[in-house]
């Protein structure tokens, strides 16, 4: 008897499953974020406890999302190989921990970030420190595999975004979040009780904020494999990619620069 079968087998989703299964729990992490937020209406530094991990839950599933869709894009030999699952365990365990100690902070309306008021927090700051490292040296080491797996369903432009955007994206966050880390918050400069800021976003448009140059740095990891996906659709050329990574970089340079100046994204 022939039987069919649109599900994937166990094998076929082993080496992938890390990713989509940190996807999941980020997805699960943002809704249960967001829903016990209309119960609890206490602030840290004025801005909501359960924010901040509603805000990094959703950056989560974004990085993870797109890991788990390069890797799907891989040979199955690529998939099954030893970087892709060391790769995912250690980026499960350093979000896993990161969120962990967030979401114990936000319980207790201490803040998790730039907390350095006990030596526990001091260390515990550190750690976040480290397993920011590890989660974007992650898609360095799966962009290296779509780098050397030719086999891989992905086209030239597509590949060379991936690359591209895995190194940019880990270059300039650690020049900007590692900046972050070592100052007392997000912002140069003092912004008002009241301050302007941009909607949705909440940067501040009234003094420097290093969170506009933050984003940038890592989204790049997205938008130069986003851009090679439409240059392989449209037979362009894949050189465009390196040149696109480097305007890319200036950009965030660019914004950071006018951050450590104290100056705005935009003035309202």
């Amino acid at each position: 008897m022939m039987t069919l079968s649109v599900l994937p087998s166990q094998d076929d989703l082993r080496p992938k499953r890390p990713f989509v299964v940190l996807t999941a729990v980020a997805l699960a992490l943002l809704a249960l974020a967001a829903l016990w937020s209309g119960f609890d209406d206490r602030l840290i530094d004025g801005v909501p406890v359960w924010a901040k991990p509603a805000k990094f839950a959703l950056s989560f599933v974004v990085h993870f999302v797109t890991l788990a869709l390069i890797v799907d894009a891989l040979s199955p030999s690529g998939q099954s190989g030893r970087v892709v699952s060391l790769t995912g365990a250690v980026m499960a365990t350093a979000f896993l921990s990161e969120i962990a100690y967030m979401i114990i902070q936000a319980a207790q309306a201490e803040a998790s970030h730039f907390n350095i008021s006990t030596p526990f927090h001091e260390a515990m700051y550190g750690i976040m420190g480290l397993g920011a490292v590890l989660l974007i040296a992650g898609p360095v080491a799966i962009a290296w595999v779509v780098r050397t797996d030719r086999q891989a369903a992905i086209g030239p432009a597509t590949r060379a975004g991936i690359w591209w955007g895995a190194l940019a994206s880990f270059g300039l966050t650690l020049i900007v979040a590692g900046y972050m880390s070592g100052a007392e918050g997000h912002f140069v400069g003092t912004p008002s009780a009241a301050g302007a800021s941009i909607p949705l976003l909440g940067w501040s448009a009234e003094v420097g904020d290093l969170r506009p140059a933050h984003f940038l740095s890592i989204h790049a990891l997205q938008a130069l494999p986003l851009l090679g996906i439409w240059l392989d659709q449209t037979g362009r050329e894949p050189r465009l990619v390196p040149l696109a990574a480097l305007g890319w970089s200036l950009l965030t340079l660019g914004m950071f620069a006018q951050a450590l100046m104290g100056l705005p994204l935009v003035r309202l």
